[in-house]
């Protein structure tokens, strides 16, 4: 099994190659594209904002690349945000896997909610073999200050200020907007479960 993360300027790879450590996995972290393309599995991992990061993969043609993968592709975070079609985070055109668009959480007259969404939260309505073996409603680990809406591409739910998607699926690209690699238990089992069964 050869497993590829994709190498760029918003990447949080470090701590997602220990976790895939701790599960008996080692990945490439790349950008070249042959390798890209070679792999079996590929994960696009992100933390930062969105404009920057798609400049960086437009200058790059990794856009493109990313696009054209047929294998198995894991978005982590930013990375999930940038599959979707559009982000709120300075009016970005992204890559349009996703038909949803990507907006900034906004609070209530009370202000009681912290911007971003920092901490555990649970993930609930789970489908597909990415979540086989996680329970309804378990936690995972958030940082974020932008989601994406519920839509036909959701396959996990997750509550903050309202429902949003904690993750989405289509074709061969998968996304999840909680950092797997900081959630413990349940992270490494969705983990294994992206490099196993999907």
């Amino acid at each position: 099994m050869e497993l590829a993360i994709v190498k760029y300027n918003a990447g949080n790879i470090q701590s997602v190659l220990y976790a895939l450590e701790r599960i008996g996995t080692t990945a490439t972290v790349t950008d070249e594209p042959e390798l890209l393309q070679r792999a079996d599995k590929v994960i696009f991992p992100g933390v930062g904002e969105a404009s920057s990061a798609m400049r960086y993969l437009q200058e790059r043609k990794l856009d493109q690349l990313i696009l054209g993968l047929k294998q198995p592709v894991l978005g982590i975070c930013l990375g999930m945000q940038l599959m979707c079609s559009w982000s709120e985070e300075n009016d970005t055109a992204c890559l349009g896997i996703f038909d949803e668009q990507v907006k900034s959480f906004r609070n209530g007259p009370d202000q009681r909610f912290k911007i971003p969404q920092i901490g555990w939260n649970s993930i609930s309505q789970l489908k597909t073999p990415l979540f086989d073996q996680v329970a309804d409603n378990s936690y995972c680990y958030f940082v974020h200050g932008y989601y994406a809406a519920l839509g036909e591409h959701t396959i996990a739910v997750t509550d903050y200020i309202s429902p949003y998607s904690a993750a989405l699926h289509r074709d061969n690209f998968y996304g999840v907007q909680f950092h797997p690699e900081k959630s413990a238990a349940v992270g490494e089992r969705i983990l294994q479960n992206f490099i196993e069964k999907i």
